[in-house]
């Protein structure tokens, strides 16, 4: 029986590598002369954009369990790791150059460095664990990277990247200060931090000075985003979920006024009364 399954892996294992190549193959040929004059103008740059798009869609398609297209929408986010791929084969060798299977090498010798308990001799008891193993690796790997070009001292904070999600990368920033013991000691002190910063703004709000405002909102939203961390709340998940209730409410109200174009002939006090409805006739959580 174990033979048997093992054949079967094999076997599915080698399909799927076979349909991987086919994409590639496909990917490499839109971009040859003679291929599709779109995919051939693609730069890093302008797929960057598809590429954020594309997360969301699976994001969707997730939170709706909507397993179907999810299907589909991982076959696009797939689509865009064979575009870096595919462009990345095009470079100059002293540019950098590398493939596919240069990709697939690294993120395999990344899986098995990364987990030393599956693969080596190192113990994980939970899951808490295996994320303090990951961590120390991460950091090893960090240093070994290091060149002459980069500071002496290295900052704790050098490879969280800049250029991810302002919401992501906040809480990567509180995350990491807190391995360090930079951190609240509980959820009560970012109620008052919470508290502070809003007074700030008001302040900033009162003298009109738009520069100080952005600043300040921007420091309550850091605020705001640890303290989803310390609670224990995906901020971008909870979000979404807000934004997609506010959707439905929405809707409800402008269903219960006759059509999107009714609200705008309502005063602010019935449109009030109107969500007030929206919400009252939700099915509790």
């Amino acid at each position: 029986m174990d033979d048997a399954k093992s054949q079967a892996n094999e076997a599915a294992q080698a399909e799927t590598g076979a349909a991987l190549a086919r994409a590639a193959a496909i990917m490499a040929r839109l971009r040859a002369p003679g291929g599709c004059p779109w995919d051939r103008e693609q730069t890093f740059d302008t797929i960057k954009r598809h590429t954020l798009e594309e997360t969301y869609e699976v994001f969707d398609a997730i939170e709706r369990r909507a397993w179907p297209e999810l299907k589909d929408e991982l076959g696009d986010l797939l689509l865009q790791v064979l575009f870096y791929a595919q462009m990345a084969s095009e470079l100059p060798r002293d540019a950098g150059r590398f493939d596919l299977r240069d990709v697939a090498e690294s993120l395999t010798a990344k899986l098995i460095r990364r987990h030393p308990h599956v693969f080596g001799d190192v113990q994980a008891a939970d899951a808490n664990a295996v994320l303090r193993n990951w961590e120390r690796i991460k950091q090893q790997e960090k240093q070994a990277r290091q060149t002459q070009a980069r500071p002496a001292a290295p900052s704790l904070l050098d490879d969280i990247p800049r250029t991810m999600p302002a919401t992501l990368e906040a809480t990567r920033l509180g995350a990491r200060a807190a391995k360090v013991g930079f951190d609240w000691p509980d959820s009560a002190g970012l109620f008052a931090k919470l508290d502070e910063e809003i007074a700030e703004l008001m302040v900033e709000v009162e003298a009109k000075h738009a520069a100080n405002v952005e600043a300040e909102f921007g420091d309550l939203l850091f605020t705001l985003l640890n303290l989803a961390r310390h609670l224990q709340v995906d901020a971008e998940s909870a979000l979404r979920r807000s934004n997609a209730k506010f959707r439905t409410r929405f809707a409800a109200m402008e269903r219960a006024a006759g059509g999107a174009d009714a609200l705008h002939t309502r005063p602010p006090d019935e449109l009030e009364t109107l969500w007030a409805q929206a919400k009252a006739r939700e099915t509790p959580a």
